[in-house]
């Protein structure tokens, strides 16, 4: 006979854990090398061997070594788009769009110094940021789809505005950080952020 399983329900196995935490690894290492080696010469053999696995186990993870850079990016985003769902539906879009991004920079309280390096990596080397785009419109498309599906198709059968709520929105979270990579001593980088959404959001209210 099988024992039962004593995982809570809705949880991740320790397979998925295990996974999660190796995939995780091979992000963080491909931070730190980016920054040692500079990006030009991050290799994905680096990254493996800087965390311990094969080869062939970080192609199991990641496509190359963009991919596990911009991991962290993707996990944001999933989880602000969760947050994103989660609103009562009575909300337009951007108020939405707006809370989620408070609720998330609120749990999360000082940024991740991944995330800062990470920034500031993509700034002193522009050679990341077609890569970087690659990932930004993945997350345009997500984003753009929780819009459409609080907006309806009936207004806008092309879609345009989900579209460019999403765009907006994203470009209005990158123009946050730098300020506040620029100011950092002055506000907390949620402040800064509220800043930017509700500027930006006036016209979609």
């Amino acid at each position: 006979m099988t024992a039962p399983t004593t995982e809570p329900a809705g949880e991740p196995g320790l397979r998925e854990r295990k996974k999660a935490a190796t995939r995780q690894a091979l992000h963080e290492a491909a931070v730190r090398l980016a920054l040692e080696l500079g990006p030009d010469r991050l290799t994905v053999e680096a990254i493996a061997d800087r965390t311990g696995v094969s080869r062939r186990t970080f192609s199991n993870y990641f496509a190359n070594k963009e991919d596990a850079l911009f991991h962290g990016d993707r996990t944001r985003t999933r989880l602000l788009i969760e947050k994103v769902r989660a609103r009562p539906a009575a909300e337009t879009p951007w108020a939405a769009l707006s809370a989620a991004a408070a609720d998330f920079y609120g749990q999360l309280g000082d940024l991740n110094p991944e995330w800062v390096t990470q920034t500031r990596l993509l700034r002193r080397h522009p050679s990341l940021a077609a890569a970087q785009a690659q990932t930004f419109a993945v997350m345009e498309r997500e984003l753009s789809a929780e819009v459409a599906a609080r907006l309806g198709s009936a207004a806008d059968p092309l879609g345009v505005r989900p579209k460019l709520l999403a765009a907006v929105f994203l470009a209005s979270l990158r123009v946050s950080l730098t300020v506040w990579l620029e100011h950092p001593t002055e506000s907390a980088y949620a402040d800064v952020a509220r800043r930017v959404l509700a500027e930006a959001g006036r016209g979609f209210e």
